[in-house]
């Protein structure tokens, strides 16, 4: 990372000091493309930082580059306000999945945070835009993550479409709720989302999942049991009616099960008493 102690800023002049970073690492990747190439992953972070120390003689940013291990985003900070994520991808293309959506890591006092992005196929290249400009989607693999697109048009983000600001989102205290609230507006019939909605903290899944042969059979009589209560369109005819069930069972409690018709017709059918009132040909 990049750290400076000015306390005011030059927006101008950090926006120059990157324009003339990224001419040059073009330039660079034309002369020496073997070995840009193989600056993959956190390789590329020194190299970065080295060339903003130059870059930056004769600025205000002269001899405030600074480059900070670990874990923390960005990867590069400047005058304790501006801020460079560093993203390479080995693919010919412009997109890569970014930062968690909660920044817990992040630097403090960094206010303005640019993208910048090297591809490293063939032909390589280097591109550079505020942060906020690239966010498209996001998605979940440990956690909510953005998905960076460097080509994405202006008014596509992830921020327009949930219609709040990044600066305003990444300060509220659960910058997850507008997002999931976002995706489930746009859930068809029978989709859920994963395991995104922070409103039950007190739900989980098993971290294993299992395949329904493999489940005693106590555990299959009261998923069985728990789908008739929960999702009476089982009942129905329509021809997606296993679907929720499905959906549920995956998500809820991380069992697959490739034939769920199968579940409730293959056995035939009986009666089950509640309530004193017994009901005929109920699923088995």
């Amino acid at each position: 990372m990049i750290v400076s102690v000015n306390p005011d800023p030059n927006l101008r002049e950090f926006n120059l000091l990157l324009s003339s970073t990224i001419s040059e690492l073009n330039l660079e990747s034309k002369k020496s493309s073997e070995k840009i190439a193989n600056l993959v992953g956190r390789h590329l972070e020194p190299f970065v930082k080295d060339m903003l120390t130059e870059k930056a003689i004769g600025t205000p940013f002269e001899n405030s580059i600074e480059l900070i291990g670990g874990q923390k985003f960005p990867d590069i900070i400047a005058k304790n306000y501006y801020g460079i994520e560093v993203k390479t991808t080995s693919q010919n293309h412009w997109k890569t999945t970014g930062n968690s959506v909660l920044e817990g890591t992040r630097v403090e006092n960094i206010e303005r945070i640019f993208m910048l992005f090297a591809k490293l196929a063939s032909p390589i290249e280097f591109r550079c835009r505020p942060y906020e400009e690239v966010l498209s989607e996001v998605v979940v693999t440990q956690s909510p993550r953005y998905l960076i697109d460097m080509n994405l048009e202006v008014g596509h983000t992830i921020f327009d479409k949930i219609n709040i600001p990044y600066d305003i989102l990444r300060k509220k205290e659960n910058p997850i709720r507008p997002i999931v609230d976002y995706y489930k507006s746009k859930l068809n019939s029978g989709e859920e989302l994963w395991w995104m909605d922070s409103d039950d903290i007190s739900k989980h899944s098993n971290i294993v999942i299992r395949i329904w042969n493999n489940i005693s059979t106590l555990e299959k009589q009261m998923f069985k049991n728990r789908a008739m209560i929960y999702f009476p369109e089982l009942f129905g005819n329509s021809n997606d009616k296993f679907g929720r069930f499905a959906v549920w069972l995956v998500n809820h409690e991380s069992v697959v099960c490739p034939n769920v018709r199968d579940i409730f017709t293959a056995s035939g059918k009986g009666s089950v008493i509640i309530n004193n009132k017994k009901y005929q040909k109920y699923l088995e």
